[in-house]
């Protein structure tokens, strides 16, 4: 009979654990279903909602262009932290590209920029945030977004080689040293730009910081993918005075205008 009662005892407790458990279960379900029913009423209103973007990215400047990787974290529904890897090249704004020919003939040699003794790359490792500033109503409207942060900066100084007839009459590829000024700015003696891998061997590394702030339209029709047209300005300052045109002022700061195409996916 003690046998009976304690495998009935045991039996209510087990049937009571299971309940709980599938009451429990249940609830988690139907917390679930409303926070996916309230991502879904957002997305329908215009929200971003996603855990993660990666985006690709095409930006021309106003001293040069570039390419950037941007990954996208979604914290709140309004914000989301960015982390970015950006490659481009900086360009002086006096910068022209001559070539040398004879008359009534073709050119002779390739462009070349008369002055320029520096090629300037750069490579950006950035943080910033995006904060959404206004929905998109409905799925095809656009969603406007401030953009705005910050990083390290290498600066990659490659020397710029122009292959010229030197004294002796002879071809040669030179950079500028300093005391070759005679040589380098010799137009009449230039053929034209040395071969683009002249100088990789050479290039000088310069660090930096950068800031940046922007606008930023998304326009996508589908929440999962991203089209955008960005907009904005950036601050660089280097640790020195970057040469890249002989015979004008050299800096560290740089001011640009940009404006930039984005394309990419969420999940």
């Amino acid at each position: 009979m003690k046998k009976i009662v304690i495998a009935v005892v045991f039996c209510i407790s087990l049937s009571s654990v299971f309940a709980q458990s599938r009451e429990a279960r249940q609830q988690k379900k139907d917390e679930r279903k409303e926070r996916i029913n309230q991502l879904v009423k957002q997305e329908e209103e215009g929200a971003l909602i996603f855990n993660k973007q990666n985006v690709f990215g095409i930006k021309l400047t106003s001293d040069g262009y570039s390419a950037f990787y941007e990954l996208g974290r979604l914290k709140t529904p309004t914000r989301t932290n960015l982390y970015s890897l950006e490659i481009g090249e900086r360009k002086h704004a006096k910068e022209e590209k001559l070539t040398r020919g004879i008359t009534f003939g073709p050119a002779i040699g390739n462009p070349y920029i008369y002055g320029k003794v520096n090629n300037f790359y750069y490579a950006k490792l950035g943080f910033g945030q995006q904060r959404l500033i206004g929905g998109k109503g409905n799925k095809n409207g656009v969603a406007i977004s401030a953009i705005y942060g910050g990083g390290f900066s290498a600066g990659l100084l490659k020397p710029y080689y122009i292959e010229i007839n030197d004294p002796a009459g002879k071809r040669a590829d030179i950079k500028y040293n300093g005391s070759n000024d005679s040589l380098f700015l010799a137009s009449e003696n230039i053929y034209g730009a040395s071969n683009f891998g002249k100088g990789f061997g050479e290039i000088k590394f310069v660090p930096g910081a950068y800031a940046k702030t922007a606008l930023r339209f998304d326009y996508g029709r589908f929440n999962e993918s991203v089209n955008a047209i960005e907009v904005g300005l950036t601050f660089d300052f280097y640790s020195q005075k970057i040469p890249i045109l002989l015979l004008n002022d050299q800096k560290r700061f740089f001011f640009s205008a940009y404006a930039s195409i984005l394309f990419g996916k969420r999940k």
